[in-house]
């Protein structure tokens, strides 16, 4: 067996599809205040947090299979995340997070016009196993995904919260929104609002229900008018006739 490594930890975070996430310091992970509630959303907490606990981690044979026999990696790794989610909401765990922001760990915005605007990692859910990180741009103030190296990483493990409560604590990190916006031009001229939009979405097309029956209602009534006209028509017509010829 080769020569243990230091903690699961250490090696988990250095991972280099694992650059998103920070080191969570023992003492935060071993304070069962931290973690109340955590017990039960993965099976064997208790023991897992143990095993990724343990300050030797055999980085080629992995957990002892004696010792942790009931720790599974997936396991470890539900376990680390949702520790994580919660320690960089602490003031540590967001000036943690801040020096890989300034460093760009977590990539830039691929808008354009936000000028390689700095991204913090997002998670749509705060459940674990429901959907992969997500990149928030604080300028444009939208989502986007992720580099593919980290793209993988659940969502859980940074929750809905971390990039507002991250800006909460440092509002002078927070950038003014974009100055400029695309405009669709053709031959240098801007396209009226309407050429934009698809048929489905074109004003007679959001009509309602009741505006189409109407519409139909009132298209019947002028076309039974039309009818009624001609044949009103053509009766004087007639009626002239057999005058005429009465005359004649």
């Amino acid at each position: 067996m080769s020569k243990a490594d230091g903690s699961w930890i250490n090696w988990f975070v250095n991972l280099p599809s694992n650059e998103f996430l920070c080191r969570v310091p023992s003492e935060y992970a071993r304070d069962k205040f931290n973690l109340t509630g955590l017990e039960t959303m993965v099976d064997n907490f208790q023991d897992t947090l143990d095993a990724i606990l343990d300050s030797e981690f055999d980085i080629e044979y992995g957990f002892d299979r004696d010792a942790d026999a009931d720790t599974h990696p997936e396991m470890a790794e539900q376990v680390y995340g949702l520790i994580h989610a919660r320690y960089i909401l602490t003031r540590r765990g967001i000036m943690d997070m801040c020096l890989k922001y300034q460093r760009g760990d977590f990539g830039i915005c691929p808008r354009i016009f936000c000028n390689e605007q700095a991204v913090l990692p997002l998670g749509l859910t705060d459940r674990i196993g429901e959907s992969h990180v997500k990149v928030y741009c604080p300028r444009c103030q939208d989502i986007y995904q992720p580099n593919e190296r980290c793209a993988l990483l659940d969502g859980a493990m940074f929750g809905c919260s971390f990039p507002h409560m991250f800006f909460m604590q440092l509002p002078h990190l927070l950038p003014q929104p974009p100055s400029e916006k695309y405009i669709p031009r053709i031959y240098g001229f801007k396209l009226h609002e309407l050429a934009l939009l698809p048929p489905s979405s074109s004003p007679s097309a959001l009509k309602s229900k009741e505006e189409l029956e109407l519409d139909d209602f009132e298209q019947f009534d002028e076309l039974q008018q039309i009818e009624e006209a001609r044949v009103l028509e053509d009766i004087n017509w007639s009626n002239k006739k057999r005058y005429n010829f009465t005359i004649d």
